[in-house]
């Protein structure tokens, strides 16, 4: 299916100079003789990000696209297996979901474009452990500090937070959400 530039809008899987692309970025740009649109893709097999800029009624190829659950069973070569709760493999370059993979859960979701797992994302928000960060000082409530995780990020997590602590994180945004008692 087609798709004039106009029509298209952030999350629309697009194929892009022969590349499975994703928008993540559509913003109308108008001036006194014509109206383009400008956009970012990003590419979901390396996770390189272009910028385009397309007049209105340049057309687009729209990739039809399928979202399901997996979780992530073992490493094998250059790619990554992962498991539907049916029991259906599925394998993925293990660089498309290096990332991903950061981040430990008990679940993903998986992008099938054409039957064939293209990447895999985290769930919107997980569980980790605080391993390293200065300690807590009485009497402080508000405010950041920065902790590393136990998959080795670094995030500002509030002031009351002490190594080993669990808490839970926006993977989107690596925001620090809340203190989890677990």
């Amino acid at each position: 299916m087609l798709l004039s530039a106009m029509e298209l809008r952030k999350g629309v899987l697009v194929d892009y100079q022969g590349r499975i692309n994703t928008v993540i970025y559509w913003n109308l740009w108008k001036s006194d003789r014509r109206s383009r649109v400008q956009m970012k893709v990003k590419d979901l097999l390396n996770g390189r990000i272009s910028e385009i800029t397309a007049q209105g009624d340049d057309k687009y190829e729209i990739l039809e696209s399928e979202s399901i659950e997996l979780s992530h069973s073992y490493r094998d070569g250059n790619d990554e297996v992962f498991y539907t709760p049916e029991g259906e493999e599925h394998r993925c370059a293990a660089a498309a979901v290096e990332d991903t993979l950061r981040w430990k859960a008990e679940s993903y979701k998986g992008l099938l474009v054409d039957g064939k797992l293209v990447t895999v994302n985290p769930p919107q928000s997980v569980i980790a452990v605080v391993t390293e960060t200065t300690p807590p000082i009485k009497g402080v409530l508000n405010g950041l500090k920065d902790a590393v995780l136990d998959n080795g990020l670094t995030v500002k997590v509030g002031m009351v937070i002490n190594i080993g602590d669990k808490v839970r994180i926006d993977t989107e945004t690596m925001e620090y959400k809340e203190r989890v008692n677990k």
